[in-house]
């Protein structure tokens, strides 16, 4: 056997590099990348009991309860009359009296029950009442959604609010004023959002998300971070609209070293 058969077979090895074998980096399991989410929690919901904001009329169906108060909700009294609940403490629930159910009439308008089962009526006066066995014009209501705040319109073409004299149910003013914005809440089941993961750039307010997002995204010849300086209010208000990401990358896409905007 020749000296070149004899000699030991080996990996080859260039000068400089270690003939130990290196050891991979394993990613880290996605268990892990998904517990550094942030959770989305509804903290007002909590606050409530469980009872959620509305703020499309589309929802208004079934249990809901009239809230024109920190924690003090619409009452229905035995007589077919409406006041204003005592207040709640934190994290409880409405009262059996303080929940309607709500049919929804069309798109526009629906119509509230109270637990004694009639209907909430606008009268010429301008008082709600509850005492309809059915729904004509003047048991329908239009909720108006405006800027994260909400308004009953009645069909007297005057807002619902509670009179601050007496605590009733009326609609006897043509503008939304203090008196006039309510919330209304809901049980219904709906997407657990707690359980819906934010992601890690999105965590913080509006100053850390964007630096977050530049650094992840943006390329720079010298690899110096620029944030845009202009001002947050497009930036909230595409934030209320769903539209962060597209408000994000169009103001990366004006700093001009960013290339990979353009």
């Amino acid at each position: 056997m020749s000296e070149y058969n004899k000699a030991k077979i080996s990996k080859l090895v260039l000068k400089g590099e270690s003939s130990k074998g290196t050891k991979r980096k394993h990613k880290k399991d996605k268990k892990d990348k998904e517990a550094k989410r942030a959770l989305v929690v509804d903290t007002d919901a909590v606050k409530h009991g469980g009872w959620w904001q509305i703020a499309k009329t589309s929802d208004i169906t079934g249990s809901i309860a009239l809230q024109f108060d920190k924690q003090a909700y619409v009452k229905a009294l035995d007589n077919g009359l409406f006041t204003l609940g005592a207040p709640h403490n934190e994290g409880d629930p409405p009262d059996p009296e303080e929940i309607f159910s709500a049919v929804l009439i069309n798109e526009q308008k629906v119509a509230f029950k109270s637990g004694y089962g009639k209907y909430l009526k606008v009268e010429k006066d301008g008082m709600i009442t509850g005492r309809s066995d059915a729904v004509s014009a003047l048991e329908q209501f239009e909720p108006v959604f405006e800027q994260g705040k909400t308004a009953l319109l009645a069909a007297n073409g005057c807002f619902v609010s509670v009179d601050p004299e007496d605590d009733a149910l009326v609609a006897i003013k043509k503008k939304v004023g203090s008196d006039e914005v309510c919330t209304i809440r809901s049980c219904a089941g709906r997407e657990d959002i707690s359980s819906k993961e934010l992601p890690v750039e999105e965590s913080g307010d509006l100053d850390q998300v964007e630096l977050n997002y530049v650094k992840k995204f943006q390329k720079f010849q010298d690899k110096k971070i620029r944030v845009s300086k202009e001002d947050k209010l497009t930036l909230k208000k595409a934030k209320e609209d769903g539209a962060l990401h597209e408000a994000l990358l169009d103001r990366r896409s004006k700093m001009k070293a960013d290339r990979y905007c353009k």
